[in-house]
């Protein structure tokens, strides 16, 4: 939090931070003004299609911000696979040596990792990990991480009470593109195009135009208008109105969206946001006004449809919505355009340096130079006496002035000559140069970490990693069923293979929560409440009313879909068993091994690895004493939103339901809002089937398959049950009862 550069000495009140998805783009946003920049490296970062730099550029923009007294965070928040993080220590080693700032993380195997292996590196959880509560934060913060990312759904009130509740810094987005989907749990591009966001490789899916439609296929008329088809895709978040409210309410980085951009973007967007930033903090709220001339400014280095500030003051709205298409051309703004070029794109910055000069004939010179703080010293040729006209003070000045393409430029410089005396320019140069660059070197030293890393000075051996040949003995399996309607119930509890029953806290209304255990505990069945998918104000409010119910219902442990959830029962002291949902990410043999240390009931394999890739987080889950669960039937949630779609497209029911999205190639995508917790769910236009592969998930050492009903009816809930009953647990042939299905990434897969 000390910063050691030639400027900014103090940590700041305020960090504004920048995107940099290029090295022009970092040296842009410094020069603007930022405090702090992010960017990935050549591998696992949240944005692979950007121009990121590859070892030795990266380790150059270290240093690069470190001589402008400014910080690098490293973006490390892609999902690990388990033989990439056998190979995350070595690729960070030269980063933390050259004395990278920080490292923001999704992964909980790869936080293990940066955690043991590089001490005084701040971790920060990325916003990727769904970070919506004090739970989430403190959850973290326990963890390792010094500061969370927040969603970008949070509101003011929450972040500030993170704030009062958690020692922990805040970092929350301030200016552009919003995702439609909670930031970690959209799976959309990954399922439609195999280009994971989870990896960095989001296609964007929720730009591209929807109809929107209730009621069965063909039997009613879009509800939006041909010209409203953009249904999920957010306008850009402007904040400059309400920015003394968001730093009001506790957050420290404000961070700004952007490594796909230009870097006059960043230089434009970050100099708008130093000057509102610096005159907040200087005349506070009476002398802080915003001018139009930079609204338009903004305006004019991109428009998607006009601003929204977001959801710090509303938690959805179809004013967030850029319903309609983006204009193909529009005139750009070249004299705005050259101005920021010229200012900071590729303008040289440099930092002011005093300095001071002994010249004495038959002594060595001397040159002593400070920035910052920083001092360094140097001598080099001795001056000889004039033969003929003797140097002068001026002339001295004048050729050790020129700095050239240094990073550094004279703000003071003396010279002290002694007698009449001589020296070549070559030999000042030289003095200069070797002055500049002891000068730079001592300043980044400040910086610069030995070599060991971990406790033992080397790197660890990762503890939990195995051989993916290694698998655990088969066992029977067990057959659990997820069900979200009632209707799902009766034939679930007909079906005798069926050994655990999770039902959805959202469409099981709590006053049904006593007697949906008792039935199922009736026919031999173990009940579990499913939690919600996103665990805010409004989770809390519920729960905390119904927490009597929950209390008393009998059930046998809870299922979540948020790893704050399972910090919230333990601060509660709810003395409920739990089972990890897809959404709880687990990819690694780390992540088992941190999610075993808190004893669930069973892991649930996530959606997007290949049957190869999960068979070393199943030998884990094994080792461990942990089922490992894989879902082989349902409708994957490929988005999980704020928004509303029935309030975007008519107006607030506050009733569950069911949408239909149609998207161009005419596949047809359910939406339901879970109104209780109010977020929205869209799911894959087909069930994913792994009927036929009942070898194949033996043989990888499943503990657990479970069917996952969302928007089936009664009667096609008893169908699909039926066959994988006869499947799964008989050992027969069985037909699938849909037309369509498909295989999600069982066999292909993620890049």
């Amino acid at each position: 939090s000390f910063r050691k550069g030639c400027r900014n000495m103090e940590k700041r009140q305020v960090e504004i931070l920048a995107p940099a998805g290029s090295w022009e783009s970092m040296k842009a946003a410094v020069a603007a003004g930022a405090d702090a920049v992010y960017m990935g490296g050549s591998r696992f970062g949240a944005r692979a299609y950007a121009d990121n730099p590859d070892e030795k550029g990266l380790v150059e923009a270290i240093d690069h911000v470190h001589l402008h007294g400014r910080r690098l965070y490293m973006t490390v928040n892609t999902l690990f696979k388990e033989s990439e993080l056998k190979e995350l220590a070595a690729y960070m080693k030269p980063y933390y040596d050259q004395g990278l700032d920080g490292v923001i993380v999704q992964d909980l195997g790869a936080l293990q990792v940066l955690k043991e292996n590089f001490p005084g590196l701040e971790l920060h959880a990325s916003t990727q990990m769904t970070i919506t509560s004090v739970y989430g934060a403190r959850m973290l913060r326990d963890l390792g991480c010094n500061r969370v990312v927040t969603s970008r759904e949070m509101s003011l009130d929450e972040i500030r009470r993170v704030h009062e509740q958690v020692d922990v810094e805040i970092e929350s987005f301030v200016h552009g593109a919003l995702c439609y989907c909670y930031s970690g749990q959209c799976l959309m591009s990954s399922l439609i195009g195999g280009r994971s966001g989870n990896r960095g490789r989001c296609a964007q899916p929720c730009r591209l135009p929807y109809r929107v439609y209730e009621g069965g296929e063909g039997k009613s008329a879009a509800l939006n208008r041909e010209n409203e088809k953009h249904v999920l895709s957010l306008k850009d978040l402007c904040t400059m109105d309400i920015l003394p409210d968001i730093i009001d309410s506790g957050v420290y980085s404000l961070k700004i969206e952007g490594r796909m951009k230009s870097p006059r973007y960043t230089a434009g967007v970050v100099s708008v946001y130093r000057r509102y930033v610096d005159l907040y903090l200087e005349q506070g709220r009476r002398g802080y006004r915003v001018e139009e001339a930079d609204r338009k400014m903004l305006l004019d280095l991109f428009d998607r449809g006009g601003f929204t500030s977001g959801y710090y003051e509303a938690h959805n709205g179809r004013d967030m919505v850029a319903l309609k298409e983006k204009p193909e051309f529009r005139e750009g703004n070249q004299k705005l355009f050259d101005y920021l070029d010229r200012t900071y794109v590729t303008a040289q910055q440099k930092e002011p340096v005093s300095g001071h000069v002994i010249l004495e004939t038959g002594k060595p010179s001397v040159m002593t130079l400070s920035c910052g703080g920083v001092k360094a010293a140097v001598s080099g040729q001795a001056p000889e006496a004039a033969q003929k006209q003797p140097m002068t003070e001026e002339k001295v000045l004048k050729q050790l002035n020129k700095t050239g393409n240094t990073p550094f430029v004279f703000e003071r410089l003396s010279a002290e000559l002694k007698g009449d005396l001589f020296l070549p320019v070559q030999a000042l140069n030289e003095l200069r140069r070797s002055g500049l660059e002891s000068l730079q070197s001592a300043i980044l030293k400040e910086y610069r970490r030995g070599p060991g890393m971990s406790k033992e000075g080397v790197l660890s051996e990762n503890k939990d990693m195995t051989d993916p040949s290694e698998k655990p003995a088969a066992q029977p399996w067990i057959l659990a069923v997820s069900l979200e309607e009632p209707c799902q119930l009766e034939p679930a509890l007909r079906q005798q293979e069926v050994s655990d029953v999770y039902v959805d806290a959202d469409g099981f209304g709590p006053d049904t929560w006593k007697g949906t255990a008792d039935r199922c505990h009736k026919r031999g069945k173990s009940c579990y409440l499913t939690l919600p998918h996103i665990f805010r104000s409004h989770a809390l409010v519920f729960f905390k009313d119904h927490m009597t119910e929950l209390k008393h219902a009998g059930f046998d442990g809870v299922v979540v879909r948020a790893l704050e959830e399972i910090r919230w029962l333990e601060d509660q002291q709810i003395a409920l068993p739990f089972i990890t949902d897809a959404s709880v990410y687990a990819w690694n043999s780390r992540t088992i091994g941190e999610l075993a240390s808190r004893e669930p009931r069973a892991v649930t394999m996530p959606w997007e690895l290949n049957s190869r890739e999960l068979e070393p987080v199943l030998a884990a889950c094994s080792r461990a004493g942990v089922p490992g669960e894989l879902v082989v039937y349902g409708y994957a949630p490929m988005m999980v939103s704020a928004q509303c779609i029935t309030r975007t497209v008519k107006s607030c029911t506050h009733k569950r339901g069911l949408l239909r999205m149609k998207d161009r190639t005419g596949a047809v995508l359910m939406v339901k809002n879970h109104c209780h917790f109010c977020y929205n769910t869209i799911y894959n236009p087909s069930p994913l089937s792994l009927l036929g592969n009942e070898g194949l998930i033996r043989r990888m050492g499943t503990a657990r398959v479970r069917l996952q009903f969302t928007v089936e009816d009664g009667q096609q809930t008893g169908k699909v049950l039926e066959a994988f009953s006869k499947a799964f647990m008989g050992g027969e042939t069985a037909e699938p009862p849909f037309k369509d299905f498909t295989r999600g990434h069982f066999k292909r897969g993620v890049e």
